[in-house]
Formats: structure tokens, sequence, C-alpha cells
């Protein structure tokens, strides 16, 4: 076994020092009892975007200003825009308020030059927007770049969880990812689904994955299903149902091919399936 851990790559020293500064005046702000997190996105946004520009308001009403920078400069406030979770009928309108802003702050800013594929920033600034959208965080969360949600108060994280790039983490109904839990590129979590019958029959349900679980390259893990502790769906799986600990499964649907060799004895168990009577 070749073991290959993450190298520690470094900025130069000026650099990390005024990152960490300017995301320190960040967390500051988000964090007073009474800030405005519309206004606090607004200005943040049209500072990343427009460099340098220093009166929006200005630039909004100035006639010179074309039709297409004005949509632009409006879309940078979250009050003029809408997110699909708005338009669902089982949204929490007053908690969805709240987040709202954070929700198109993190989006916008991975589409803004200093976020995008910027991990040494991109990481640490999500870091600080986890905890204020979501309903629990642990340490060390680490979100790379694209990763998107639903409604984000319906989501839970435990300590030293890596989601990866392009990743969808649908918690309609709710998802809780638990300690050191890995969700590779590409993956969708749902915890809604629809009746083939009629689309506007939606059951949501939570969807629950357990400490050290790992979710691999573009796999999909279904609503409700619960992956237990040490388990592992493979690249390209579709989990419809519950995963055993420390099991391996791969397809569509997903199954059971093997157990981890750091499997206890209990997980080598076979599960006894009831008969019907006939």
């Amino acid at each position: 076994m070749v073991l290959l851990p993450l190298r520690t790559v470094r900025l130069p020293k000026a650099t990390e020092q005024f990152y960490d500064g300017w995301l320190a005046d960040l967390d500051g702000q988000l964090s007073e009892p009474r800030a405005d997190w519309h206004r606090i996105t607004r200005d943040l946004l049209f500072q990343l975007y427009y460099p340098d520009t220093r009166d929006y308001e200005g630039m909004l009403q100035d006639p010179k200003t074309s039709e297409a920078t004005r949509v632009a400069l409006l879309s940078l406030d979250p009050r003029n825009i809408t997110l699909e979770p708005e338009y669902y009928a089982e949204v929490d309108a007053e908690r969805y308020a709240r987040v709202k802003p954070l929700i198109w702050l993190w989006q916008s800013f991975d589409r803004s030059p200093a976020g995008g594929g910027n991990v040494h920033l991109g990481v640490r600034f999500r870091r600080i927007l986890a905890p204020h959208i979501f309903a629990r965080v642990g340490r060390n969360f680490k979100a790379f770049h694209f990763v998107e949600f639903s409604f984000g108060y319906n989501l839970e994280i435990g300590d030293d969880v890596v989601v990866h790039r392009n990743v969808l983490l649908d918690d309609r109904g709710g998802i809780t990812l638990g300690n050191r839990v890995s969700i590779s590129d590409y993956a969708n979590i749902y915890s809604h689904t629809h009746s083939i019958v009629d689309q506007r029959d939606v059951t949501n349900a939570r969807t629950v994955l357990e400490d050290d679980v790992r979710i691999t390259y573009h796999a999909t893990v279904l609503a409700g299903v619960r992956v237990g502790r040490n388990a592992m769906v493979g690249a390209n799986a579709v989990a419809t149902k519950d995963v055993r600990p420390y099991h391996v499964n791969v397809g569509i649907p997903a199954k059971s091919i093997r157990v981890k060799p750091n499997a206890p004895p209990e997980a080598y168990v076979t599960e006894r399936v009831a008969r019907r009577e006939s």
C-alpha cells in the first residue's frame, strides 16, 4: 500500500496574514447581533466584482451606466434575486430569508476571481459562512468550490468533514453528516423524492451519513438512506437503501460487494430478511 498524504502548501507570509485579517473582519461583521447580512453581502460582492469602485448607489443611478451593468449591480444584492429553494412549498420562509444572503454570498464568491479554484482562501471563506447557515457544523469543515445545498438550515455537519468540488447537498428533508465524512467530486446527497405519478407529491426524509463514511466520485445517495459508519458508496453508484457499516456498496442500485478489512466481526453477520406469509 502506498500512502499519499496531502502536501502542505503555503502562500507568501504577507499574503496569508492579509487573508487572515480580511476573513477575521468578515467574521466579526457577520457575528454582530444586528448585522445586516443583505448589506454585507451586497457590499462585499461589489468590492470583489468591481475592485476600487466605491459608490454602488451612484453607479447604479448614473444614467451613463448601461442597462446590463445595472442588472449586474442589482443582482449583487440578495434582495434582488431569487433562489430555487424559495419556490419549494415546504420552505420555512422566515428561516430561509435569514440564511439566503449568505447562501448567495457563498455561491457568488465561488464564481468570483477571488473564489473559483482558490483553495487556500476559499476553504477558509466557506468555513466562516457555514456556522451562520447550517443547523450545526463541527471543527475543521472543508468545502471546496461549487458545493451547493438547498435550505442550508436543515444540514448538520460533524467534525473534520470534507466536501469536494461540485457536490449537491439537498437538505430539504434534512441531511446529517457524521464526523470525518468525505464526499467526493460531483456526488449528490438527496433528502427528498417525488412520486412517479404526480411530481407535486413530494416526500421528505432525513438522509444520514454516519462517522467515517466515504461517498466517492459521481455517486448518489437517495432520500432517507442511512449509510453506516465506515461504509463506502463507490463511484457512480446509486444508494437506494441503507448501507451497512464497513460495507462497500457499488452499482445501480448499489449493493454490497465486500466488507472492509478493518471491520469488526459483527459487520460480517448476514442480514435476516423476514419471509412474507402467503
